[in-house]
């Protein structure tokens, strides 16, 4: 869809500003750093069933709820925290994600004895990426996100199934799935712009 500056986007991010700011700005964009990466993966968890709308209106309330998904601290949540957190109206108060995040972020731990989060997931990035020329072309899953999966299972983590970690893929660079001729196509510098 082309919004009033010229410029096309995905549905999803033409018409909202916060939307259309997510996607200009960060969207696609690698992030490589521990917490970062929890925090999307944290996020992706949440947003499972809802809108990423929704999520990402509530995340300054999700970062000050987890203590900006710093992964220590969220590991030695306890009780209190669980009520804490499910109590907390500005977050999505779903006690089988809240209990899976804090779990996550102990499985974040653990990795660091094996090279950490960070290159657990990149080790993922697949030889090519999706070349979509329109959004039906789009993919939802990938065997990567699959295999990440039944990895980040493997270690402990939940709520991370394949298109929950193909969403993650796309928000964090490690696929690129805007469009071929898109504006932000080939814009996070891991993949070139024309092709995959």
């Amino acid at each position: 869809m082309v919004g009033d500056d010229g410029l096309a986007r995905p549905v999803w991010a033409a018409t909202d500003p916060m939307m259309r700011d997510y996607y200009d700005t960060e969207w696609g964009l690698p992030v490589r750093d521990e917490r970062g990466l929890f925090e999307r993966l944290s996020l992706e968890a949440f947003q499972s069933g809802l809108s990423w709308a929704i999520i990402l209106r509530k995340r300054p309330t999700f970062r000050a709820a987890f203590r900006d998904f710093d992964p220590d601290v969220v590991a030695a949540f306890d009780d209190d925290d669980v009520e804490r957190l499910l109590a907390d109206q500005g977050i999505v108060r779903n006690r089988a994600k809240v209990l899976a995040t804090i779990g996550n972020a102990a499985a974040t731990v653990r990795l660091r004895e094996e090279g950490g989060l960070v290159d657990l997931i990149w080790s993922f990035q697949p030889a090519v990426t999706p070349a979509p020329q329109d959004q039906a072309q789009v993919p939802t899953t990938s065997p990567e996100s699959v295999a990440l999966s039944k990895e980040l299972r493997r270690k402990g983590f939940r709520f991370v199934g394949p298109t929950t970690m193909f969403a993650l893929m796309e928000a964090v660079g490690i696929v690129d799935t805007h469009l071929v001729g898109s504006h932000r196509r080939g814009s996070s510098g891991v993949w070139s712009p024309v092709a995959g």
